[in-house]
């Protein structure tokens, strides 16, 4: 991500014999309702990013807990091989993980009790918030959660910017937390596959999982008409459900209510849109939803906007240049594939449209 961009246990790396699966759920169940009040998981060993490695570098520090030497100097390479990348998707570290052999779940709309289960589990939970300095403001950035503590209120975070010792208070963090869904990620061995299972229940379904989300951010547009984060996460949900319409008219709404300078205090005078300026550096649901619905011209102005404050972001070329060839801009939607790709070699989305284009062409 941009400059940031990135139990008392003791059950950390004990090897135990666990019994059979189906004698699992009982075991987890029992655990669950002598779930302690403060835990706090060892083992992890911490990282200070380098520029722009947030995602790179709290990969790594979630790897180190299972044993991993791999660092931000060999992940960063393979995710970001532009090195001012202002973002490393969630998608994109779960594919790194899963390619060094761990399994992983991805998730959202994830919930505080959820954190908890899974640290008294024994697994650290890598979450994407949004992020306020003084110096730049706000944006994206992944932490890792390595403990709470029910009776102060707050959960422990191992932050590649801030340090190891930084402490997040349960409601600060939840409000930072709903700017990208309350997206959540958990690495593990594949032999711990059936803990993470009876941890996460229902949530190991994909499709389960996204009608929490969209029940969660219904429930909050209704609670909250004024939040705007509530609008954006059921324009994200609706829009990975195929309901790309009513996507787009949750992102309208969304759009329409005034920005926190509290998450946007060094917001530029002429921001295009409501949203925190950097908002569509690492969320990309209005463009698609745009395109789908055959906004093309409003997908063309807000990657204007975000191409206008950098110039190698590769998913605003990308859709840029979608649009663009919708409207039949052949040349303008090249030149942005071209310069999705050549910041991002194997942007694979990116390449497929370009080669789609030169068929087009060539007919």
């Amino acid at each position: 991500m941009f400059w940031l961009a990135c139990v008392a246990s003791g059950v950390c790396h004990n090897t135990r014999v666990l019994p059979p699966r189906a004698a699992l759920l009982p075991l987890f169940l029992s655990l669950a309702l002598a779930q302690p009040g403060s835990v706090f998981l060892s083992g992890a060993k911490h990282e200070y990013q380098r520029y722009n490695n947030c995602g790179p570098a709290t990969l790594g520090m979630a790897l180190s807990y299972w044993g991993s030497n791999l660092t931000q100097y060999q992940i960063a390479p393979v995710l970001k091989p532009n090195k001012n990348d202002k973002n490393v998707s969630p998608e994109e570290l779960a594919a790194f993980a899963r390619r060094k052999g761990f399994g992983v779940h991805l998730g959202l709309a994830g919930d505080l009790g959820l954190l908890k289960r899974l640290l008294a589990g024994g697994f650290p939970v890598i979450i994407e918030t949004w992020f306020v300095t003084p110096d730049h403001g706000g944006m994206g950035h992944y932490r890792l959660l390595v403990g709470y503590n029910d009776s102060q209120g707050h959960f422990n975070a191992f932050d590649s910017y801030y340090g190891p010792k930084v402490t997040l208070r349960y409601g600060e963090m939840d409000a930072l937390w709903q700017v990208f869904n309350r997206t959540y990620l958990v690495v593990y061995p594949k032999g711990r596959e059936a803990q993470v299972a009876a941890i996460l229940g229902r949530r190991m379904n994909e499709s389960a999982e996204l009608q929490m989300a969209l029940e969660l951010a219904r429930r909050e547009t209704q609670a909250s008409p004024s939040n705007a984060f509530a609008w954006f996460n059921l324009g994200s949900t609706l829009l990975r459900l195929g309901q790309a319409q009513e996507a787009a008219r949750a992102y309208d709404r969304s759009r329409q209510i005034a920005p926190s300078r509290t998450l946007d205090p060094r917001r530029p005078a002429n921001a295009l849109h409501n949203w925190p300026w950097r908002m569509l550096w690492y969320q990309f649901g209005p463009y698609e939803a745009y395109f789908k619905t055959g906004r093309y011209q409003e997908v063309i102005a807000l990657a204007d906007d975000v191409l206008g404050r950098i110039n190698d972001h590769e998913e605003s070329y990308y859709w840029r240049g979608l649009a663009r060839q919708a409207q039949g801009n052949l040349e303008g939607a090249r030149a942005d594939f071209q310069a999705a790709l050549r910041y991002r070699p194997g942007y694979l989305e990116a390449a497929t449209a370009l080669q789609n284009l030169r068929a087009q062409s060539n007919r």
